[in-house]
């Protein structure tokens, strides 16, 4: 799946400090933790019909980067025959993040029909600015640096999901728009999160959850509004993901949650067991 595919939720403006970062940019992570281990079924809206493509994992543990502790954070995307044989994609993200949950490094590395192409952000706090150093592979095997500094806290797109998993949601309104800057390896674009109210919904393990659904907007040429992703999280402590709608420029995509291990809380969420 392109970029799009992986974008998720929210973040208000902050400062930072030369170190790794300010208390206001830092967060207090309540929602996850190392060890957590997250399946899910890949569908594809193929001739009229929903047909299952492939699977996803995302998964984090304790790590070390530059020398410090650290939670590492990966997020595959694995095609299965079906639509390897029409068409190759394999995407593997990674990211790097303090416990409280302070962007370090970011890469995406896509295999996507013939094209492979590379993203990388590094992100530093000098001088109470937040920095990003990005580097970009693109379909022709050239690379290009891109640098953005700012005094917004920059997120990609998998520390940004991280971060919204530890928001607290509590006041939030149905209509309630939120903005943030998302970078990738060549470029920092300005991403707004629209809060859709409560929904439940029945994942592939068999279990009804009641989820807070989130659609991300991207505004094209006269300000436009398009839906590129809509996502289900459980209305609980862990902020679990079960639903991801992808609108994608060749058709929609959908992943669904089968199964999970090393949850930090309880799963409250539940509406309906599975029979």
């Amino acid at each position: 799946m392109r970029s799009s595919a992986t974008k998720a939720i929210m973040l208000v403006l902050m400062l930072i400090t030369a170190s790794y970062a300010k208390a206001q940019c830092s967060s207090d992570n309540r929602a996850f933790k190392a060890g957590e281990h997250l399946s899910y079924d890949l569908y594809f809206h193929w001739k009229f019909v929903w047909v299952k493509v492939g699977a996803a994992t995302m998964s984090t543990v304790d790590a070390v980067y530059d020398g410090k502790k650290a939670l590492k954070s990966d997020l595959l995307f694995t095609g299965n025959s079906k639509l390897q044989s029409v068409f190759t994609m394999n995407d593997t993200l990674r990211s790097y993040v303090t416990d409280d949950i302070v962007p370090l490094y970011f890469r995406k590395g896509a295999v996507e029909g013939k094209n492979y192409t590379v993203d990388e952000v590094w992100y530093s706090y000098p001088n109470g600015k937040s920095k990003v150093d990005q580097k970009f592979l693109d379909r022709h095997g050239n690379w290009s640096r891109h640098t953005h500094v700012s005094s917004e806290c920059n997120y990609d797109m998998l520390s940004i999901l991280l971060r919204a998993r530890s928001f607290d949601m509590k006041d939030i309104k149905v209509g309630q728009k939120i903005y943030f800057p998302m970078a990738t390896g060549k470029k920092v674009e300005k991403q707004t999160l629209i809060y859709r109210g409560k929904e439940e919904f029945k994942a592939n393990d068999g279990v009804t959850y009641r989820c807070l659904v989130f659609s991300l907007l991207d505004y094209e040429v006269k300000k436009k509004e398009k839906e590129m992703l809509r996502f289900y999280v459980t209305d609980d402590d862990n902020h679990l993901p079960v639903r991801i709608d992808f609108y994608l420029k060749f058709g929609t995509a959908k992943a669904y949650f089968a199964n999970a291990r090393g949850l930090r809380n309880p799963i409250s969420s539940i509406v309906k067991s599975k029979k």
